[in-house]
C-alpha cells in the first residue's frame, strides 16, 4: 500500500518528465546532422584571442564528432538541466506538507513507522530518477544510427549512473526541505535557486567547478579520458544519505 501511494502522489511528475526528457533526447540526436553543418563556421569565430574564443573553439572541437557532441549537449546540458529539475520536483511534497492540508491522518495511521513512510517515498523517487536518467540515454544508443552515428551502451550507461548517483544530492535536498517548511514552493524554490546558482558560479568562478557537482553529474573526467570521478560520487552519495536520514529524523520527531 505504501508503494502504491507513494507512486500514486508522484506519477504525474514522473511521466510528465519522462516524456519531456526523451523528447528532448531524440532531438539531440536528430539535430547531429545539422550542427555539424554549422561546426565549419564557428571555426573562424574562434581564431581570435580572449575567453569567448577559446569557449568558441572548445565548443566546436566538442561538436567535430559524435561522442563530444552527445557529450557535451546531452549529458553536460540538455539532461543535467531536465534532471535536476524533476529530481527536484520528485522530492518536494511528503507527509509534512500532506498534514499542513489535512490531507496526512491516513497515512500516519497506518501501523508502520515514520521513518519508513520517509524510507518508501525516497527509494520510490529516487527509483523514478534512475528511469529518468537511463531510458532516454538508452534512446540516445538506439537513434544514433539513424544518423548514421554509434554511441556505445558502455559509456551510456555509466553517464548515466553518475548522472544519478551524483544528482541525486538535489532531490535529497528538496526532500531534506520539504520536512522543515508546510508548503510544497519553498523547498522547490530553495533547492532549485541552489542549482541555479552552483550552475552560475561555475562559469564565473572556474575553481568552483572543481567542487561542483555538476562535472561529477555529467562524468566530465571520464569523458575526457581521467576515469570516473570517484571522489565526487562517494561525496554525493553521502550527502545524499545524510539529508535523507535529516529528513527522517525530522519527521519522526514532528507533532502531527
Amino acid at each position: 500500500m505504501l508503494w502504491h501511494k507513494s507512486w500514486l502522489e508522484t506519477r504525474w511528475r514522473f511521466a510528465i518528465g519522462l516524456a519531456l526528457i526523451a523528447c528532448t533526447a531524440s532531438g539531440v540526436v536528430l539535430m547531429f546532422p545539422e550542427i555539424q553543418k554549422l561546426v565549419p563556421l564557428a571555426v573562424p569565430l574562434g581564431d581570435a584571442d580572449g575567453a569567448l574564443a577559446r569557449k568558441i573553439r572548445e565548443s566546436a572541437e566538442l561538436l567535430r564528432d559524435y561522442r563530444g557532441y552527445v557529450w557535451s549537449q546531452w549529458f553536460d546540458k540538455h539532461l543535467s538541466h531536465a534532471w535536476t529539475l524533476f529530481a527536484v520536483l520528485l522530492g518536494t511534497g511528503g507527509l509534512v506538507s500532506q498534514a499542513t492540508r489535512g490531507g496526512a491522518m491516513f497515512t500516519l495511521s497506518l501501523p508502520v513507522s515514520r521513518r519508513r513512510l520517509v524510507a518508501v517515498r525516497a527509494v520510490t523517487g529516487l527509483a523514478e530518477l534512475a528511469v529518468l536518467a537511463v531510458v532516454p540515454t538508452l534512446l540516445v544508443v538506439v537513434l544514433s544510427p539513424s544518423v548514421d552515428a554509434h554511441y556505445a551502451i558502455g559509456d551510456a550507461m555509466l553517464h548515466a549512473g553518475c548522472m544519478f548517483v551524483a544528482g541525486s544530492v538535489f532531490f535529497s535536498f528538496a526532500t531534506l526541505l520539504s520536512t522543515v517548511f508546510g508548503d510544497i514552493w519553498r523547498p522547490l524554490l530553495f533547492a532549485l535557486s541552489a542549482a541555479v546558482v552552483l550552475g552560475l558560479s561555475e562559469q564565473v568562478f572556474p575553481a568552483v567547478a572543481r567542487v561542483s557537482v555538476f562535472p561529477v553529474m555529467s562524468a566530465e573526467s571520464y569523458f575526457r579520458g581521467n576515469g570516473l570521478p570517484w571522489l565526487g560520487l562517494v561525496a554525493s552519495a553521502v550527502a545524499s544519505a545524510a539529508m535523507l536520514h535529516g529528513a527522517a529524523w525530522n519527521i519522526a520527531r514532528q507533532d502531527f
